[in-house]
């Protein structure tokens, strides 16, 4: 009898993965990176329609919007495989961004956010950007916890030559 996605009911009740299957870890993989690929579309969208005037402060944001969002392309490039929705360590990766910043999608993500907020000339929305900074922090610490207790001092080596 058919369980959930990737898995089937055992003999025992429980489930097992299916032989072959697509894994839940890939699917939930593949389902964010097009939800981020959407989120790309509409920040698009909006730089291209949003009614604000082409001035300083516009200019400023769409370059900002441009150049997070590129990088946190090249970030998530770069990190490939060991990409995980939740915190889990798959592999140590030291390379690329992430040789210089141990977090460069959060860099990046809040980079691009305040570029949107300079595009749609909204200073409420920094207090939006406050609290992303401190989300990003607390699960950039929980990231930090599991990566500690799975790679030990190659991480802690790692954490000592990289910023956030």
């Amino acid at each position: 009898m058919p369980g959930s996605l990737g898995t089937e009911w055992d003999e025992k009740g429980g489930r097992t993965p299916l032989k072959g299957s697509i894994e839940m870890e890939n699917v939930r993989f593949y389902a964010f990176a097009a939800m981020q690929a959407l989120a790309v579309l509409v920040l698009l969208g909006i730089l291209l329609t949003v009614s604000t005037p082409w001035n300083a402060q516009r200019w400023a944001g769409t370059i900002l919007l441009l150049a997070g969002l590129s990088l946190v392309g090249v970030a998530r490039f770069q990190l490939g495989k060991s990409f995980a929705v939740t915190a889990k360590a798959h592999e140590l990766v030291t390379h690329g961004l992430y040789s210089k910043i141990r977090n460069p999608v959060y860099v990046f993500g809040t980079v691009t956010f305040a570029g949107l907020i300079l595009i749609l000339q909204a200073p409420v929305l920094w207090i939006g950007l406050a609290v992303l900074v401190v989300l990003q922090t607390i699960r950039a610490r929980r990231e930090a916890a599991v990566l500690e207790a799975a790679f030990g001092d190659a991480y802690r080596e790692y954490r000592r030559k990289t910023w956030f």
